[in-house]
Parts: C-alpha cells; sequence; structure tokens
C-alpha cells in the first residue's frame, strides 16, 4: 500500500538450520572447553609424574659421586632439545648442610627451605612460576629437586587441546553443510504438500490426491481435504440456494413490471386500485424473499462478527408475540405464549429474534384461519418452539396473516437452523405433539456445554 516492496518471509529451512547450527555451535563451544580443561589436567599430571620419575632415576647417582659445583648454562639445555614436547627439566643439588652441589638448567636455584614434595615457586627477576618435585635420598645425604618450568606445561596443556580443537573446528563447515542438506532433504515433503496445495483449484471438488507418508503431514492433508469438501459443500448450498431465490423472485418481479404498467395505464377508479393492491403484494413477495436472504447472510458472518452476550429468551418472545399477535388477530389465528419465566441463554439477541421471527410469520402465513399459534419456551430443557393445530383446520384454504405473505420456499427454516447450528443447538422440524399439533424446535446445549 505505502509503494515499498513486501518483505519476504523467512524460510522454514533457514529457520530450522540456524537452530541446528545454534546448537551444534554450542556444542562444539562445550566441546573444546573440555578439551583444553582435560589438555591442561593431563599436562600437570604428565609434568608432576616426568619429575617424579627424572627424581626417581637420579637419586641413586649420589652412591657414586656428584660432579662439583657443576653449573650449565640455559643455551645448552636448548642446544639438546630434540622434539616438540620434550620439556626442559632443572636439577638442583644439595648436601645435608644446604650448599649448592649441582646445578643444572634453565631454572633459578630456589631456597634450600623449600617445601618436600611438589610445590610451585617464584623464582627469579621478574619471578616465574616453576613446578617442582624435592626429596631426600635413604642415606638423607643430599637433597634433590627437579623443576620444570610451569609456562612450558601450559603450552604442553594447549598443544593437546589444539590437537583436538584444530580437527573439530575444521569438521565444523563439513557437519554444518551435511545438516544444511539433510535438513534440506527432510523437508522435502513439506515442499511437495506446499506445492500440492497451490496447484489445488478451488472450483474443482478434488482435494489433495496424493497420500502422505508421514503422520505429521497426514494430518495436515487431512485437515485440507475436509476443508476444501466443506467450501464445496457450502458453495454448494450457497449455490443452490441462489437458484431458488432466483425462480422464486422471477414471477414477483416480472409480476411487478406488468402490474405497474397496468396501474400506469388505468385511469382512476377501482380498477386503478386494484392494480395498485396487486403491485402492492408483489412487492411484499419480492421484499420477503431478499430479508430471507439478507438474514441467512447475517447469520453467515455472526459467528465472526458478532461476540456472545447474555441474555433473556423469554423477554425475546414475548416482545415478538406482542408484535405479532394484531396481524394473527386480523387474520383470524390466535397467537398465545407458553413460558414459565426467565430463559437465560449466552448467545446473539438478533439471531435468535431473527429465527424465532421467521417460525412466527411460517406458522401464521402457512395455516388456515381458526388456527392456534403458540410460541412455547422450556428453560429446564432449554429448547423453544412454535407450535400449531392447523391440521385440525387443513379443510379451510390458508391465507396469509395480515400482511404476511406465504412463500413456498423453507426459508425461514434455514434461518432457524443457521442460527441453531451457531449456537451450538439444533433445530428440529415438525415435531408431532400431543392434541393433532406439530411444533418447530430449537433445542439448545446445556450451560456446560455451550
Amino acid at each position: 500500500m505505502n509503494g515499498l516492496p513486501a518483505r519476504p518471509l523467512p524460510t522454514l529451512t533457514r529457520h530450522l538450520l540456524a537452530w541446528a547450527l545454534g546448537a551444534l555451535v554450542l556444542v562444539w563451544a562445550t566441546f573444546m572447553a573440555m578439551a583444553y580443561r582435560t589438555g591442561a589436567r593431563e599436562a600437570d599430571e604428565l609434568t608432576d609424574g616426568h619429575l617424579a620419575s627424572v627424581s626417581a632415576l637420579l637419586l641413586p647417582l649420589t652412591d657414586t659421586g656428584l660432579p662439583r659445583n657443576r653449573d650449565y648454562h640455559p643455551s645448552d639445555g636448548a642446544a639438546l632439545k630434540a622434539h616438540d614436547v620434550q620439556s626442559s627439566l632443572s636439577v638442583i643439588w644439595w648436601n645435608a648442610d644446604g650448599q649448592l652441589v649441582s646445578r643444572s638448567g634453565e631454572a633459578p636455584v630456589p631456597p634450600f627451605a623449600s617445601p618436600e614434595g611438589y610445590a610451585t615457586l617464584e623464582l627469579g627477576e621478574p619471578q616465574q612460576p616453576w613446578r617442582a618435585f624435592a626429596r631426600w635420598d635413604e642415606a638423607h645425604a643430599h637433597r634433590l629437586m627437579v623443576l620444570s618450568s610451569l609456562q612450558e606445561r601450559d603450552a604442553l596443556a594447549a598443544d593437546i587441546a589444539h590437537q583436538v580443537v584444530i580437527p573439530g573446528l575444521l569438521l565444523l563447515p563439513v557437519v554444518a553443510l551435511l545438516l544444511g542438506l539433510a535438513i534440506h532433504r527432510g523437508l522435502k515433503p513439506l515442499r511437495q504438500l506446499a506445492d500440492a496445495v497451490h496447484a489445488l483449484d478451488v472450483q474443482q471438488p478434488q482435494g489433495l490426491r496424493a497420500p502422505a507418508h508421514y503422520d505429521e503431514l497426514a494430518a495436515t492433508s487431512d485437515a485440507i481435504n475436509r476443508l476444501v469438501e466443506r467450501y464445496h459443500a457450502a458453495l454448494t448450498r450457497e449455490r443452490e440456494l441462489a437458484n431458488e431465490f432466483a425462480h422464486e423472485l422471477r414471477t414477483p418481479l416480472a409480476s411487478l413490471s406488468l402490474q405497474a404498467r397496468n396501474a400506469q395505464d388505468q385511469p382512476p377508479g377501482p380498477a386503478h386500485q386494484a392494480a395498485l393492491g396487486r403491485l402492492r403484494a408483489d412487492a411484499l413477495r419480492a421484499g420477503e424473499v431478499l430479508s430471507h436472504l439478507l438474514a441467512l447472510a447475517r447469520a453467515s458472518r455472526a459467528e465472526l462478527d458478532e461476540a456472545v452476550q447474555p441474555l433473556d429468551l423469554d423477554a425475546i418472545a414475548r416482545r415478538l408475540v406482542g408484535e405479532y399477535a394484531p396481524a394473527a388477530h386480523a387474520g383470524g389465528r390466535d397467537l398465545g405464549l407458553s413460558s414459565p419465566g426467565p430463559f437465560p441463554l449466552a448467545g446473539h439477541a438478533v439471531l435468535l429474534e431473527l429465527a424465532l421471527r421467521n417460525l412466527v410469520e411460517n406458522a401464521l402465513a402457512h395455516t388456515p384461519p381458526g388456527t392456534q399459534v403458540e410460541v412455547e419456551l422450556d428453560p429446564a430443557a432449554r429448547w423453544l418452539q412454535v407450535s400449531d393445530d392447523g391440521q385440525s383446520h387443513a379443510s379451510q384454504a390458508a391465507a396469509p396473516a395480515g400482511p404476511l405473505q406465504p412463500l413456498k420456499l423453507g426459508l425461514g427454516h434455514r434461518v432457524a437452523e443457521k442460527v441453531a447450528s451457531l449456537h451450538g443447538g439444533a433445530f428440529q422440524p415438525q415435531i408431532a405433539l400431543p392434541g393433532g399439533r406439530r411444533g418447530w424446535r430449537i433445542s439448545f446445549p446445556a450451560p456446560d456445554q455451550a
């Protein structure tokens, strides 16, 4: 409406792929974090085990004698390093008096009073962390300490984690691609169903012909087919109704044109008045057909356009009986009301009045003079009905009551049936009642079922 191009809707494939990739990345990130922690823990254990192994290997050398004050420079250890994961160890020897006997490696000389066993020491200037393992020989004559730089240990941990994580990162795009292809292939039945729905011809009664091979899509396909069936059933009813209206209107409309021409040609007098009377009767007949058409259209839209409200059906019936009583009396009929009192109901007041009005009009218009027409309500049984004893006066010709014009269509009954359906009830025509009476009843569900 504002001239801007319509924003394309997001696709289900991209939506599922985004969620799947998000979950995959989350799992992958958790996996990498666990891999790094595992690498750090394994590096700690490897370093501590290496320190203990070296100390166990070197302690027996104290019996054969140690080199005096031998001190290797840092470059010496670097020259001997020949493997990526080979750690640079430093070895410190003291005698029982705390004098330095021998030293090798890069580590600064720690204090003689350093803790026994494993310890993390801050040595050098500036201070750096070193992992140390110290112990005495069996004679308690020499003390040995083996040290390893924590920086090398952290590098080893990072290397272990990288060896685990890097292949996973390289595989992530491949997994994402395969996941996208799998989702695209998995949604193929849904796309086929969408194409079949787009290919449906609403003018044809056939629904989706291809059976769905999956339970979820089968339910959707069945729902679409039921919707198509309901649509065509409603369309068929509307066409039949339109044909009946056209047939019923053809005669009064043609008669209207003829009577209008005759009334125009007649000079003032009795013939002119008779022509005007026939014109008026045909106009009323055409108007009644149109009013029923509007009533059916209104009833069809009420479920969407109007809200259900509490009402008293007894009050509606009393008002209508009072409205139609003069016309019934003028036509030689009696119109009465039989109701014990209030009839509370949740529904559409206008439509219920419309349905009751149509039943009363049909009863007055299609029964002979002398008929007793009665509007009956039973709040306990939750129904209302319009009954008459017209069969007992069958020998007399049925004449319309006052201005009411009989209509050969069952349009009033169709309106009542539609209104009853909208209220969750049912319409029952021509119920046999005691005393040879007939009734047209609208039943309503119980309040807890409405």
